[in-house]
């Protein structure tokens, strides 16, 4: 089979995207491309300078046409980049995924004015309409929307960065996918794809891991110059819009569309960060022991221990599995989850062009979300759909808001995923009878844990000075791999010693590329969720109702709306502490089995 694919991989899914558009040629598509630039022309024209004068209920009915526009545009463009998603090196639909793009910029810049016009208002005058029971309900959205008053640029300056951000940054990104889709790795005689190359990292002949290992830094160190000269332009892009923008640091931007304030971001990684000896570099010495190695090499990382046969799980055992965990939560749950099999929402097939790693897309309300991930048959690759469903859940659930107020900040986005993969693990867990086997999942999940919580963080760590540096000059390969090789021996700690083509690993990791700072959300999703599910196990009164009722909540409230019903406060200095105690416990566990 190709790309190293085995018997539990095969006859996976693909996705039916025939619920957004049936084709790119489709002419649905091409009318609601001309119909809905007729209509934002016409808003446009009929709303421009006039919001001030408008009366509440006035400008609650613009805000509903301006969101039936907005969702159309979001329609085309979520099959555009699925399609994109799918096969990133078909010349035709790298065109078309292009095209699209280009087509909804020109549109949108029709309606950018909007909320531009919408943060002129004075904060009184906004007020008395909000009296309006119509605009009232819209009170979310204003709130998130006028986060970014102070950092708002005049209208000529934002219609001119949004419609040369297809030349920009989404150039660049493109770039970036399209070179990774076509890059072919050789390990052992195979030419791999990179997501086939880097499972292989978790092989458990370490002759394998080491070769892929090397030869992942190889092929990357091939193409290193250009990994280098993308990152750079983005990094100094970046800076040039937050300084017109004034946002005092580089992850400001991040953080505002997260809704979480600079010091909860600052107190989460000073926790982690400090907490590095007693999570991760205890456990690496604890793995170094059990696979009988002096010191681990970056291919040792993701290494199945001695005792652990990693049995093959086939795609129907993984959706039974998945389901009976959410189903033990609760029965709507499963049954959301479901959806994503019956109706082939998932697209879980290994093959050449299709983009690495996992992710749930919203889409649009008036559709679902949709779930990518490449499935090698492991119990991580079980896991990863736990998580990705449950971004699902949370996606359809908060879909109910509409689509302007079912986007929800990353930080809480990872909480449903991350919640997924905890109820899922903890079933397994209970089921599992021998104690041999029940440490190997506890090991398992420490390192899923430090992956999600040590490794991520230590990514944001490297972004951070990253851009710092950058704002001095633009940095050399080997200066970024400095950089790298810093964060990385600091996060991992002296179990480790790394060989010299690990220093290019930094240059495959996408969210570098298409979202900087967003790898913190993991780790915050993480200890909250160890916080959440600590609160769960105790019994907490109604507790499935309220996390229901969070998720439904999309974007209509803050982390501490969503968190006080549950006693938890993520800007308590105690509350990540509690999040880290969990692994540190599991860890306590493993040394106190040897």
């Amino acid at each position: 089979m190709p790309d190293g694919q085995d018997e539990a991989a095969a006859d996976l899914p693909t996705w039916n995207l025939a619920d957004l558009y049936p084709a790119p040629d489709s002419p649905r598509l091409a009318a609601d491309l001309d119909r809905v630039e007729a209509e934002a022309r016409a808003f446009a024209a009929a709303h421009a300078g006039t919001l001030a004068a408008l009366s509440g209920e006035a400008l609650a009915r613009a805000i509903g046409d301006y969101e039936r526009i907005e969702e159309v545009m979001g329609r085309v463009l979520s099959y555009a980049q699925l399609m994109f998603a799918g096969d990133s090196t078909d010349a035709a639909i790298g065109r078309f995924s292009q095209s699209m793009t280009e087509r909804v910029t020109a549109i949108s810049s029709h309606l950018i004015f909007f909320t531009l016009e919408i943060n002129r208002l004075d904060d009184a005058v906004l007020e008395e309409k909000l009296a309006a029971p119509a605009l009232a309900a819209w009170r979310p959205w204003l709130r998130d929307l006028r986060v970014f008053r102070p950092h708002q640029l005049d209208d000529a300056l934002e219609k001119l960065l949004h419609e040369k951000e297809v030349t920009g940054r989404s150039a660049w990104s493109r770039l970036f996918d399209e070179t990774i889709a076509g890059m072919r790795v050789p390990v052992l005689g195979e030419e791999l794809t990179v997501s086939a190359a880097l499972n292989k990292l978790s092989d458990r002949n370490r002759d394998v891991r080491e070769a892929a290992g090397r030869a992942i830094g190889a092929a990357f160190g091939d193409g290193i110059k250009l990994f280098s000269l993308v990152t750079n332009t983005l990094a100094k892009d970046k800076e040039i819009i937050d300084t017109w923008r004034h946002f005092p640091r580089p992850g400001s931007y991040r953080n505002r569309s997260n809704m979480v304030e600079d010091e909860v971001v600052d107190a989460l990684v000073a926790a982690v960060v400090a907490d590095y000896p007693r999570l991760s570099h205890r456990y690496y010495l604890l793995k170094a022991k059990w696979l009988g190695l002096p010191r681990l090499q970056h291919w040792d990382r993701n290494a199945p221990l001695p005792q652990d046969d990693d049995a093959q799980i086939g795609w129907a055992e993984a959706r039974a599995r998945v389901l009976a965990a959410y189903g033990g939560f609760d029965p709507q749950m499963a049954e959301l989850a479901d959806r994503f099999f019956a109706r082939r929402w998932i697209d879980a097939a290994l093959r050449p062009g299709k983009a690495g790693g996992a992710f749930s897309h919203p889409t649009v309300p008036s559709a679902h979300p949709y779930v990518l991930m490449n499935y090698h048959g492991r119990t991580r690759d079980v896991m990863t759909l736990a998580h990705e469903l449950g971004h699902g859940v949370h996606q359809i659930l908060a879909g109910e808001q509409g689509y302007l107020r079912s986007g929800t900040p990353l930080t809480l986005a990872e909480t449903a995923s991350v919640f997924g993969e905890m109820l899922t693990f903890r079933a397994l867990l209970d089921a599992e009878p021998n104690p041999a086997r029940r440490r190997i999942m506890l090991a398992s999940k420490v390192e899923d844990m430090l992956n999600t919580v040590v490794r991520q963080i230590a990514f944001y760590r490297f972004e951070q000075m990253l851009h710092d540096e950058r704002r001095g000059g633009e940095l050399v390969p080997e200066r970024i791999g400095e950089i790298w090789m810093q964060v990385q021996t600091e996060s991992l700690g002296p179990a480790f010693e790394f060989t010299p083509e690990y220093r290019v690993f930094w240059s495959y990791v996408p969210h570098f590329i298409h979202s900087p700072f967003y790898v913190y959300a993991y780790a915050f999703g993480d200890c909250l969720v160890n916080a959440l599910y600590s609160v769960f196990q105790s019994g907490h009164p109604g507790f499935q109702a309220k996390y229901m009722a969070m998720l439904r909540a999309g974007g209509t409230k803050r982390h501490k709306e969503l968190l006080a019903p549950f006693g938890l406060d993520a800007s308590d200095p105690g509350f990540w502490r509690r999040g880290l105690d969990v692994i540190a416990g599991f860890i306590d566990e493993l040394e106190a089995t040897g």
